[in-house]
């Protein structure tokens, strides 16, 4: 029993701290990438001594909503543009990715898509991924759409 009281008063004592220096859910945009209403560009969520960003599937649109690129490695410069540009929201870069969903419309363009990422991402310990091929994306011209899943320290204040 006094274990359990014990290890009750630790979780308690580290959400209490965790929530009065930080809120446990934060919702960001970027002013630099597309904005779609109904939807966040991303949600952090407070983990203790670290926060893990969740960010909505990236396409190739300029800020201003206009298609970037005709190919995939065109349009996956600007997935990736529009990912540092949320990440840095929080501070983070594409290094701190840990998770990547790719959906591309023809897989046999993966190379052109894994010589833009590898720009971006920590090739020392890259990130886990999936990758699928898909019929269509929301509009016929966009070739390709990127989820990534990001993990920084937080700051003690």
């Amino acid at each position: 029993m006094k274990k359990i009281l014990t290890l009750g008063c630790t979780i308690f004592f580290l959400f209490s701290f965790s929530q009065k220096t930080m809120d446990p859910i934060e919702y960001k945009s970027s002013p630099k990438v597309f904005s779609i209403k109904g939807l966040s560009q991303s949600v952090s969520i407070d983990c203790g001594n670290s926060r893990m960003i969740l960010l909505s599937g990236q396409v190739p649109l300029s800020a201003e909503g206009k298609l970037v690129g005709n190919n995939v490695e065109e349009q996956t410069h600007q997935v990736f543009r529009n990912i540092e540009n949320i990440l840095k929201e929080y501070g983070a870069t594409g290094k701190d990715i840990i998770k990547l969903g790719i959906f591309i419309t023809d897989i046999t363009k993966t190379p052109d898509f894994r010589k833009v990422r590898d720009l971006h991402i920590n090739l020392q310990n890259p990130p886990v991924s999936s990758l699928i091929e898909v019929s269509r994306l929301f509009r016929d011209d966009v070739l390709i759409e990127v989820e990534a899943t990001a993990v920084i320290k937080n700051k003690l204040e």
